[in-house]
């Protein structure tokens, strides 16, 4: 995995460690032991003394001679080829059998992951010495069966390694982009998931390593791995432990040799792991659980509403044949009420209608997302405002599709750039919809694949999408950085995200939007995190990128200042619905005594020092336990009897309201 320094660099830093060179002297003496034994110690190995037969250790003879005068010290090093031969070669089956079943498992349909990690399950559960006898068994004796048989029975442990490995990958916010992107599989598993999972499958591989070595032993002196007249250190050992009471030392040469490259595997394994990767980059605890973070390429976020920590896992309706039916049967019932208003969305960029968010648990159905309307005219900046709880985050990924099973989302109408999003997309209908729609989160460290420089991160849009060659998408990445107004920006793209400051990730994330022709940016809590200075610095970029493509923004925060200063209009958000859409320079007079609220809570230049700051008693309702009627009727002062039936959102001149008792206007 690449750390962003020259590897002479990385591997200077490691030799200053002396368990990193103790491992690479004994590693470079196993090795050229396997190499040069047979060469320079072969016919040493080979010629039979015939008058010292069976000898003790001696000067002559450090762990003595065999039944045929032959030094034992020299058939321990020419067998080093064939005992570390052999079980290199089956851990590289266990590893690539492994590796492959555990990553169809974690990258295949439900079902199919379902089943193989249940297989992976049973054949874990068995001890690898009792599958590997099993397995030579069916293989037959001799070496060439005893790897396939120590591979087969390596290959769960690494599978099963793999998948967990990868589960944590795959829920990562650029795996997600890059599945929206449209990108394949096969390229998602090479480039986004494996190099991520490099270094804790080199330090097990070369630990297998060793212990298949014993395993081989084990298969040897049973009988079953290597035969008469070629030898190894498992042959070697079960012969000297025959002759235990007159010659021990017979059995200790072997036993030392399998001792020590063992060590040495272990010790090259943490080794190489240092050098590649400098120290593991695999999140092994899954965070909030990721939707993705850019649909032109960045990645996203945890499928609750930001910073919640809601643990939402979400559905793709392509992925899902029943979702599809189902959203195709929804499609067929509301196609009249399609109709009718129509014309007056015809011209919008994203148009949605009564969308819903239904996540099935084993204590019922939870709503995060009630009926969301919602239109966007080219070039128009919306705010959703809201508590953290109220469904704005959810209510991003359901619109991009960046949801994971079992979520599942619903709608009259879902309509973006003139695709439906509710069906099945295709090739082409995935590129417009990677080339059109960006997305910016708050978190752009998990957005960005930790082991790809910016720069190529960016330029996978180009190459995927465009059919650019990887030279000129290098070229128009540094152009999209410059546009962003990242300083030194050829440079800035040759590095790892962890390299750059959060501002930097950011600006990375919205050039990334802009590789394409973006129609639409949903940016949530970009600036969350962020220094004041950084923040606006944020902003201005989002805002000329508006000015510049023309594209429509839709942007969530909790910042009211922030929204007042970006947006043309305000969509609030409470228990999963919007209570209030109105123009951002009437926020000052909503109607809604939530939003009301919200703005009272922000402290102003004239805000009394000596006067406590407003805020909203209670907490928002849980979306699992809503209360009936109004959810904010019990944090209302304006609640009455009238508020035990929610209140549907009303249409008036200035925008829409839902409530029962809204404040009136005042001049």
């Amino acid at each position: 995995m690449a750390t962003g320094r020259p590897l002479t660099t990385r591997l200077a830093d490691t030799l200053r460690n002396p368990l990193a060179v103790a491992a690479l002297l004994t590693g470079l003496l196993v090795l050229g032991t396997a190499v040069l034994g047979p060469v320079i110690w072969g016919e040493a190995a080979e010629t039979n003394d015939f008058t010292s037969l069976d000898q003790p250790a001696s000067a002559e003879h450090l762990f003595g001679t065999d039944k045929l005068g032959r030094d034992i010290l020299a058939r321990v090093l020419v067998a080093a080829r064939l005992s570390i031969g052999l079980a290199v070669a089956a851990t590289a089956i266990g590893m690539v059998l492994g590796v492959l079943l555990g990553s169809v498992a974690s990258m295949a349909g439900r079902r199919l992951s379902r089943f193989l990690a249940m297989m992976i399950g049973i054949a874990v559960a068995f001890p690898g010495l009792l599958l590997a006898l099993f397995f030579a068994v069916i293989f037959g004796v001799g070496p060439r069966g005893a790897v396939l048989a120590l591979g087969f029975a390596m290959a769960p442990g690494f599978a099963r390694l793999t998948q967990t490995l990868a589960a944590s990958v795959t829920s990562q916010d650029y795996v997600s982009a890059a599945r929206t992107l449209g990108v394949s599989r096969v390229r998602i598993l090479t480039r986004h998931v494996l190099p991520n999972l490099a270094e804790p499958l080199i330090v097990n591989g070369t630990v297998a390593a060793g212990s298949a070595l014993l395993a081989f032993a084990g298969l040897s002196y049973l009988g079953l791995g290597v035969q008469s007249p070629a030898y190894d250190w498992g042959r070697m050992l079960s012969e000297g432990l025959n002759s235990i009471y007159t010659n021990p030392s017979a059995a200790l040469g072997p036993a030392l040799a399998i001792v020590i490259s063992g060590l040495a595997f272990n010790f090259g394994g943490e080794f190489a792991a240092q050098v590649v990767g400098g120290r593991s980059r695999v999140h092994r605890a899954v965070p909030a659980l990721a939707g993705p973070a850019a649909v032109a390429a960045a990645g996203g976020r945890p499928a609750s509403d930001a910073g919640e920590g809601d643990a939402v896992v979400a559905a793709d309706p392509e992925r899902d044949p029943d979702a599809a039916v189902a959203t195709a049967t929804a499609d067929a019932d509301q196609r009249a009420t399609d109709a009718t208003d129509a014309t007056a969305t015809a011209d919008a960029v994203l148009s949605v209608r009564d969308l819903q968010v239904r996540i099935p648990t084993a204590d019922g159905l939870i709503r995060p997302v009630r009926g969301v309307d919602l239109d966007l005219a080219p070039g128009e900046a919306v705010g959703v405002l809201g508590e953290s709880g109220s469904g704005k985050s959810l209510t991003a990924l359901a619109i991009s599709r960046l949801t994971h099973d079992p979520v599942r989302v619903d709608a009259q109408r879902l309509r973006f750039d003139g695709l439906d999003l509710r069906g099945r997309l295709g090739a082409t209908g995935r590129t417009r919809l990677g080339t059109s729609l960006s997305m910016v989160f708050q978190d752009p460290m998990s957005s960005l694949n930790p082991t790809m420089r910016a720069g190529d991160q960016l330029a996978e849009v180009a190459t995927e999408h465009q059919g650019s060659s990887w030279r000129d998408a290098r070229a128009r990445a540094v152009e999209r950085l410059r546009a962003v107004r990242m300083s030194a920006a050829e440079r800035r793209s040759r590095q790892l995200p962890h390299e750059l400051s959060g501002g930097m990730r950011q600006r990375v994330m919205i050039a990334m939007g802009l590789m394409g022709d973006p129609r639409l940016i949903i940016a949530d809590e970009p600036t969350t995190a962020l220094d004041v200075t950084v923040q606006q610095q944020v902003l201005e970029v989002i805002q000329s990128t508006r000015e510049r493509t023309g594209a429509a923004l839709l942007l969530i925060s909790h910042d009211i200042s922030v929204v007042s200063s970006v947006c043309d209009r305000v969509l609030v958000m409470y228990a999963g619905r919007v209570v209030e859409d109105l123009p951002v320079a009437d926020l000052e007079r909503a109607r809604h005594p939530y939003t009301r609220a919200l703005v009272e809570a922000v402290p102003t230049m004239q805000t009394p020092r000596d006067e406590r700051l407003s805020s909203i008693p209670g907490r928002p309702p849980d979306p699992a336990a809503l209360p009936t009627g109004c959810p904010f009727a019990p944090r209302c002062p304006r609640a009455d009897t009238t508020c035990t039936i929610e209140p549907p959102l009303v249409r008036h001149a200035a925008g829409a309201v839902a409530c029962h008792h809204p404040v009136e206007e005042t001049s």
